[in-house]
């Protein structure tokens, strides 16, 4: 169901069991203009990851935190792990990184991923894929799941009965229309589909703040940042991300799944990320655990952790995009600021983005190949739109561009940087990529195909 931008639009799309209510759900436009809700009004917010509550939290100058050294570490080892998706928590993920295991083996594992230990639900769209779905006699990607030209709701129709250039040509449109905001109707595969109210009617006051947030949202999301929220839940939300430019992160989508809790706003949002069991961010737990002070996932400054009233949820979205998805991940971790500073601080944190990369690189596959449902059309088009500054980033690294400092298709830091591992690795990731891109349509990749 599609919201408009005006306010009576948007109240006429509320669940049926609130509409005799209605007049009481009216917004008080007041508050809205001072609560914090754009990416300037988040410069106070810190991050931090949380371990063992035995564990001491140190602060880290920029406010982003964690306790867990073990996973990413960047610290040489003997590389004995064999298993390159054994996702113990006590284990780091060099030999997953650096294998060498040929195209067709590390490829099979998109569609078989194992769930890393913590996961409390599926996985929808990294399941094992039907056979109307086979990748390999398909030109378009899980094309029986995307939705008609008019409208972002999957649809049942095979793809068999449309011509290959209708459907590209359906993909191109849903892309170039999708809306940053919407209100969609499915919300079985959300990982929080058990909590919240369920059959159970809302309060009025919960309500209305609710509609408060959806508003927010629609008009002031980023332009990297695309919401989904449920007609039936009004709790749940889902998000899609894009990495941002000049981090490790660049042109990735991120998925997130949210829960406004029965007592919001006094409480702050419970927050999931689809992780794909890979950890490239200190702060992104295998397990989907998102830290974030804004959370209440660590104990930050009290003018850093959620305020009833004031906090919302597109600060939330814009804190995980900002904060956490940054320029120096390594220096999330606590203490890492001052323990690790000058050319030594800088060595470590460059090859902690080469290592993120590559993860990204990763979790770009699996989105492409299993999209979430409702963004279906969003991350078949984002791919197909980047998949060339993609690869040519891709071809950067391996000649020495420090990892995040290509723009476009143009690089803007070139030396001699990056270990042979880290080149070798992007070197074959890039012909994965030039598979997965060309199935999905876009064209001009085989330039960047590296030979044996």
């Amino acid at each position: 169901m599609a919201s408009s931008a005006s306010e009576e639009a948007l109240q006429a799309s509320l669940p049926k069991k609130l509409k005799e209510n209605e007049g009481a759900l009216v917004s008080d436009p007041g508050n809205s203009g001072s609560v914090a809700g754009s990416a300037d009004s988040i410069d106070l917010l810190k991050i931090s990851t949380s371990g063992s509550s035995n564990s001491n939290v140190v602060k880290t100058s920029n406010g982003v935190s964690s306790n867990d050294d073990d996973d990413m570490s960047i610290e040489d080892d003997d590389g004995d792990d064999d298993n390159e998706y054994d996702y113990d928590d006590n284990d780091d993920n060099d030999g997953f990184l650096y294998d060498d295991d040929d195209y067709m083996t590390l490829q099979s594992h998109f569609d078989n991923v194992n769930l890393p230990p913590g996961v409390e639900a599926p996985l929808p769209w990294l399941n094992d894929p039907s056979p109307s779905e086979n990748l390999a006699s398909t030109k378009t990607l899980t094309i029986s799941d995307l939705p008609p030209c008019s409208s972002t709701v999957p649809s049942e129709s095979s793809s068999s009965t449309k011509p290959a250039d209708s459907i590209d040509d359906c993909i191109i449109q849903n892309s170039q229309q999708f809306k940053q905001f919407d209100i969609v109707e499915d919300f079985s595969d959300h990982h929080y589909s058990r909590m919240g109210f369920s059959d159970e009617q809302p309060p009025k006051s919960w309500a209305k703040r609710i509609q408060e947030e959806w508003k927010m949202l629609e008009k002031d999301l980023p332009d990297t940042i695309f919401v989904r929220v449920y007609e039936a839940r009004m709790e749940l939300l889902r998000a899609v991300i894009i990495g941002p430019p000049g981090t490790p992160y660049h042109d990735g989508l991120f998925v997130f799944d949210c829960l406004f809790p029965t007592n919001y706003p006094k409480s702050p949002p419970m927050v999931y990320y689809y992780s794909g069991g890979l950890r490239l961010n200190p702060n992104l737990y295998e397990c989907g655990k998102v830290c974030l002070s804004l959370l209440g996932t660590w104990s930050g400054k009290q003018n850093e952790n959620w305020v009833p009233g004031q906090s919302t949820m597109l600060q939330v979205l814009v804190s995980i995009q900002a904060l956490i998805l940054n320029a120096d991940p390594f220096f999330n971790e606590p203490g890492y600021d001052t323990t690790y500073v000058g050319a030594e601080g800088q060595k470590r944190s460059r090859s902690y983005n080469e290592e993120a990369f590559i993860l990204s690189l990763k979790t770009m596959m699996y989105t492409l190949r299993r999209p979430p449902k409702y963004f279906e059309d969003f991350v078949l088009g984002h791919f197909r739109n980047r998949a060339h500054n993609i690869l040519a980033a891709c071809k950067a690294y391996t000649e020495g561009t420090l990892v995040g400092s290509v723009s476009g298709d143009a690089a803007q830091n070139v030396e001699n940087s990056g270990s042979k591992q880290f080149k070798s690795s992007v070197a074959r990731m890039m012909n994965m990529l030039i598979t997965n891109f060309t199935k999905n349509g876009s064209t001009d990749c085989e330039q960047f195909r590296v030979g044996a």
